[in-house]
């Protein structure tokens, strides 16, 4: 089960890398990153690209390493690090959307998903 968790979370994070290259067109920075300073401008496309880099090496170390990650000192520690990523951006997800909106409840779920296909490998190990 702890492998079907490690690999799925990999896909996981690939359609959220898919997802993240879209953000110029859902979130109309074209136009709306006009209206920002030059800084903050520069600031939100440089930390999406640097998320999906990150995405990206999630995903080749969950698709391609997933036994050292189950096997491993490192891996567990990983398995945990992602894990409370995906938790604490859940966490986020309710301090600034707040769960009023279908939207801000499903991005919510889809976090949670993240927190757990990552951490129920951990736990299960450590268990």
């Amino acid at each position: 089960m702890s492998e079907i968790c490690i690999k799925a979370g990999g896909v996981f994070v690939i359609l959220l890398f898919v997802f993240h290259l879209f953000f110029w067109k859902i979130f109309q920075w074209k136009t709306e990153l006009r209206k920002l300073n030059k800084f903050n401008k520069r600031v939100l496309p440089i930390l999406n690209l640097c998320l999906m880099f990150v995405f990206g090496i999630v995903a080749f170390i969950s698709l391609s390493y997933t036994t050292n990650m189950i096997e491993t000192d490192l891996g567990h520690v990983l398995l945990l690090l992602i894990g409370l990523f995906w938790l604490f951006r859940a966490i986020l997800q309710v301090t600034y959307f707040t769960l009023k909106t279908v939207k801000s409840t499903l991005f919510f779920l889809i976090f949670c998903i993240g927190a757990f296909l990552y951490l129920y490998p951990c736990f299960i190990i450590l268990s």
